[in-house]
């Protein structure tokens, strides 16, 4: 078995149907007129943003069962694949945003549903 590193350790995540892994961005701790704000109060605010880290394959789509009943078909599924990409910047709701803890970092999964908005670096 490899070794884990810092480089292949959310290799091994594998994200299912419709959910998306995201790195929330630290928020700034400071309000426009100076005050620092504990980090509750930012974590309760009700659109937070994040990086897409890991993306599932979609959503699975029906299969046709019209063909003839007594051929044996090896059935795969088919999914509608996702708007969000790996890398993007999303701007999700925190209501519908399950935190979760992996190797001591922050993450959070969502369903592509509570994205509001993309922005996507297509030069990097």
């Amino acid at each position: 078995m490899l070794g884990v590193t810092s480089d292949n350790k959310l290799k091994r995540l594998i994200v299912v149907g419709d959910k998306i892994l995201v790195k929330p961005k630290n928020p700034s701790d400071k309000t426009n007129s100076g005050l620092y704000l504990p980090p509750t109060v930012t974590e309760k605010e009700e659109i937070q943003s994040g990086y897409i880290i890991k993306v599932g394959p979609g959503y699975p789509l029906p299969t046709q069962t019209e063909d003839e009943p007594w051929k044996e078909t090896e059935e795969k599924v088919k999914y509608m694949p996702l708007q969000a990409q790996e890398g993007d910047l999303a701007i999700y709701l925190q209501r519908h945003a399950i935190e979760v803890q992996y190797e001591g970092e922050k993450y959070v999964i969502l369903p592509q549903a509570a994205i509001l908005m993309l922005e996507r670096f297509e030069d990097l």
